[in-house]
C-alpha cells in the first residue's frame, strides 16, 4: 500500500463489507438502515474514503456490531492471510495498472471470497516454497508476463528511439562507442573510464559499474566492442527515457524493486531498439525468409549485418515479428552450458501468443538434448559461433516449431556456453511466410521438453528416464482398472 492511511481505509471497506455481507444485505440495505447514500458507502468499502466517528457509530449501530468491530485493524481468520500482503510493498512494488488491474477490483474479490481466495494464496506461497521461488523469480516471472501481454513490443519507446537518432544523426554506421561516449558526456554529463575490476577482486563477469552521485560510469576493460555499445547505449536509454530507479551494475547484483526490474528492461529495450533499427531489420529479415533453402550462413549474414552480438538479434527479432510481419507465435529462449558439466540451464525465455511447448523447469529436470540449441552446445568448438535450424515436433502436444539457434562462447563467464534460439510455431499462417520451410537441409526432428515428460521411446540421447510419464501410466492404468471393476459390479 502506498501509505498507512491507504491500510487503515482498505482494512475499514474490508470489514463493513464483511459485516454487512454476514446480514446478507446489499449496499442498498445498509444505505436504507443507516440513512447514508449507497455510493458513499461503496467508496468506503473499496477503501477510497474513511468515515468520520459519527458515521462509523451509525453503520455499527446498524450492523449490531461494536465500534471496534470496524475500526481495529486486526483481520479474522477470514482475512488473516492478506494481513501481510496488505501491508506489504506488494501494491506498491508491482504496478498492477501495467496489466489493467484495478486494486479496489482485486480487494473486492479478496473480501467476496476470502476463504477460496485465502486457499488459493496459500497454495501459490507453499509452492513457491517448495520449489525456491525467491523474490527474484517472482519479479521475473512478472516481468516476463508484462512483455508477453504486450507481444513484448512498446511503441512509445520505439518512437523515442526514432526522435534521438534523428535529433543527433545517428545511422547504422556511426553508432559507434566513440559517438555513444560523447553522447553520454556532452548531453548528460557522463565521466567515462575502462577499468580493471580483477585488481578490485571482482569477477569478470561484472561488466560496468555505474556511480550516479558522480555520474561515473566504469566498464570493464575486457568488454568486447559490441557489449561496450550495448552498455551505451543502454546508459543513454536512462536518460533519455528518464528512468531514475535503476540498477547500477551489470550484470545484475541486487534486486531492490520490481520498479528498478523493470526500468532496466526498458532501458535494455531502447538500446536494442537503438543498436538494431525497426525499418532495416524488418526488411532484411522478410527478405531472408524468402530464401527456398535454409542455410545456416543466410542467417550468420544477416545477423552480422547488424551486430556481432547473436544475443541482441535474437531478442530484436521478438520485438518486431509480432508486432510488425504478423508472427505472433512464437519464443525466444537463452541456453547456458557450464564448463565441464552436462547440465544445461534455460536463463531467460520469452513465449508470445500463448505459453508455447519448450519452456523453463524449476526441478532439475533434463532439457530434451534434441533441441537443436542444445545439440549446438554439446557440438560448439572453441572461439566458434554455430547456427543451426531444424522443425522441431512436439509428438505430445501436436505441434510443430520452426526453431533457428545460434550458439557461442559466453565471454564473460568461466567458460560457459550459450544457445540462443527463436521457435516459430508452424500453421497454414507462418508456413506461407516461409520460404525455406521445405528445405531439404531442414530436418523435422521429434523431440519433448524433458527427459522426465518425454513419450519418444528408446530415445538415443535420453539423460534420464520418464518418471513424470510413468507416474501418468501408471495412474490411467488404476483407472481403467477401477472402471473395469465398477462394470463388473454393476452386472
Amino acid at each position: 500500500m502506498n501509505s498507512e492511511s491507504d491500510f487503515i481505509k482498505t482494512v475499514f471497506g474490508l470489514k463493513l463489507k464483511q459485516q454487512r455481507q454476514k446480514k446478507n444485505w446489499s449496499l442498498q440495505d445498509l444505505a436504507v438502515k443507516t440513512g447514508l447514500s449507497k455510493s458513499y458507502l461503496n467508496e468506503i468499502e473499496n477503501g477510497k474514503k474513511y468515515p468520520k466517528h459519527d458515521k462509523i457509530i451509525q453503520l455499527s449501530e446498524a450492523l449490531q456490531c461494536t465500534f471496534d468491530d470496524l475500526v481495529s485493524t486486526k483481520l479474522d481468520k477470514s482475512l488473516a492471510p492478506f494481513n501481510e500482503i496488505l501491508q506489504s510493498d506488494f501494491f506498491k512494488e508491482i504496478p498492477l495498472e501495467l496489466f489493467g488491474i484495478n486494486k479496489n477490483n482485486l480487494i473486492s474479490i479478496i473480501s467476496d471470497a476470502p476463504k477460496k481466495v485465502t486457499a488459493f494464496i496459500n497454495a501459490l506461497i507453499e509452492i513457491s516454497q517448495n520449489y525456491n521461488l525467491g523474490k527474484e523469480r517472482f519479479y521475473f516471472a512478472v516481468l516476463r508476463s508484462f512483455q508477453e501481454l504486450y507481444d513484448n513490443y512498446f511503441p512509445e519507446i520505439e518512437e523515442k528511439v526514432s526522435l534521438f537518432t534523428r535529433e543527433n544523426n545517428l545511422t547504422t554506421d556511426n553508432l559507434q562507442p566513440d559517438i555513444l561516449e560523447k553522447i553520454l558526456s556532452e548531453k548528460f554529463n557522463y565521466s567515462i573510464q575502462s577499468e580493471d575490476f580483477e585488481k578490485y577482486g571482482t569477477l569478470d563477469h561484472l561488466r560496468s559499474l555505474f556511480m550516479p552521485e558522480k555520474k561515473l560510469l566504469l566498464l570493464n576493460r575486457k568488454l568486447e566492442k559490441d557489449q561496450k555499445t550495448f552498455i551505451l547505449a543502454k546508459e543513454i536509454g536512462f536518460n533519455v527515457l528518464e528512468l531514475k530507479v535503476r540498477p547500477t551494475t551489470y550484470s545484475w547484483l541486487d534486486f531492490g524493486s520490481f520498479e528498478e526490474i523493470l526500468n532496466n528492461f526498458y532501458a535494455s529495450y531502447f538500446a536494442g531498439a537503438l543498436l538494431i533499427s525497426k525499418e532495416p531489420v524488418i526488411e532484411k529479415t522478410a527478405d531472408f525468409f524468402l530464401h527456398n533453402k535454409w542455410e545456416p550462413q543466410n542467417f550468420e549474414e544477416l545477423i552480422s549485418s547488424f551486430t556481432h552480438s547473436p544475443e541482441t538479434f535474437y531478442y530484436r527479432l521478438t520485438n518486431i515479428l509480432s508486432a510488425e510481419m504478423g508472427i505472433k507465435d512464437l519464443f525466444y529462449l537463452c541456453l547456458v552450458k557450464k564448463k565441464d558439466s552436462d547440465k544445461i540451464q534455460i536463463l531467460k525465455e520469452l513465449h508470445l501468443n500463448h505459453q508455447q511447448a519448450p519452456h523453463a523447469n524449476a526441478t532439475n529436470e533434463h532439457y530434451c538434448r534434441r533441441w537443436i540449441a542444445v545439440k549446438n552446445l554439446h557440438y560448439l568448438k572453441e572461439n566458434e559461433t554455430l547456427t543451426g535450424a531444424q522443425i522441431s515436433h512436439y509428438k505430445d502436444q501436436g505441434i510443430s516449431y520452426l526453431v533457428i539457434s545460434t550458439s557461442q562462447k559466453n565471454p564473460f563467464s568461466d567458460g560457459s556456453n550459450r544457445s540462443y534460439c527463436l521457435g516459430i510455431l508452424l500453421n497454414p499462417h507462418t508456413i506461407k511466410k516461409i520460404g525455406f520451410i521445405k528445405s531439404p537441409s531442414l530436418q523435422t526432428i521429434n523431440v519433448g521438453v524433458t527427459c522426465e515428460s518425454c513419450s519418444i521411446p528408446d530415445c538415443e540421447v535420453r539423460q534420464a528416464p520418464p518418471v513424470r510419464l510413468d507416474k501418468e501410466h501408471f495412474n490411467l492404468s488404476m483407472k481403467n482398472s477401477i472402471e473395469k471393476i465398477r462394470k463388473e459390479f454393476e452386472k
